[in-house]
């Protein structure tokens, strides 16, 4: 992989780009500083068109680096943080299983986390067409007990659904149980949430940008305000917005000037809307 000088520079209001080769920016880090960390590596050889997916010369090259800057992260991460890797499964991302294996051997799995993407991709001829996504998330070790807010993530009933469950003849409490239904009902481990198409409004040029909705769950649920969340492979800068204006301190880290620019660019010249 190509040697990068590190470079940090402060963004926005809470914010700290580093332009840098991940294992060498994470080195920088302070031990057990982040609350949150959410990884959207390269998945090796998914995007055949970009050099970044393709450095590795074998599966078990990719594996191997991949173990390295797991074991980076989780030095970082405080005792009670939670880390979510992104990943996918196909005919050519089978490594994705190998992935799953090698990282929970370092750390403790907690969760397999399903992002429906609403609409399928790279249709096959020989089996169902693609929709969702995987995102692995882990802990430190089988007995930490990690940070998360299930209440931050409640999905509303709609008024419908509300007055047919008040009409329920065994909850003695009206008010109460209106008062429950109207937090909503707690977010599964299946996460609907429509990828980003072409025309989408937050489309800002980066191949495999993940959309704000997604990432927003993640933080709301697995951080507080003032908590540092790190992205060691920034990309687009979903994280970092959704961060900023979370009142979360973030880190992101990316070795292409392309990427770095991008993020500053979306941090200082735009705000997280719908």
């Amino acid at each position: 992989m190509t040697q990068q000088s590190l470079f940090w520079s402060d963004v926005g209001e809470h914010g700290r780009l580093c332009y840098a080769d991940v294992l060498k920016g994470l080195a920088e880090i302070e031990p057990e500083s982040c609350q949150l960390i959410i990884a959207d590596p390269p998945y090796f050889q998914v995007m055949l068109d970009e050099d970044w997916d393709n450095r590795w010369k074998s599966d078990s090259a990719y594996l191997k680096w991949t173990i390295k800057w797991v074991e980076a992260c989780q030095r970082v991460l405080k005792p009670d943080g939670l880390m979510y890797i992104f990943g996918q499964l196909g005919k050519r991302e089978h490594v994705w299983l190998h992935l799953c294996s090698e990282v929970t051997k370092r750390m403790q799995f907690h969760d397999m986390i399903i992002w429906d993407r609403a609409v399928g991709y790279n249709d096959r001829k020989d089996s169902f067409t693609p929709q969702y996504e995987m995102v692995l998330a882990l802990r430190h070790s089988e007995n930490a007990t990690p940070y998360f807010d299930k209440d931050a993530v409640r999905v509303p009933y709609d008024e419908d659904t509300i007055q047919l469950y008040l009409k329920d003849k065994r909850y003695k409490d009206k008010k109460a149980r209106e008062a429950h239904l109207r937090k909503g009902k707690y977010a599964t481990n299946i996460l609907r949430v429509p990828s980003l198409k072409g025309a989408s409004k937050e489309k800002i040029g980066h191949p495999t940008q993940k959309p704000l909705a997604l990432i927003e769950k993640l933080i709301a649920s697995s951080s507080r305000e003032g908590d540092l969340v790190l992205d060691p492979f920034m990309g687009s800068g979903t994280t970092a917005a959704v961060a900023e204006a979370a009142g979360r301190k973030w880190i992101g880290i990316d070795n292409e000037t392309e990427y770095i620019e991008m993020t500053r660019q979306r941090i200082e010249g735009t705000t997280v809307t719908e």
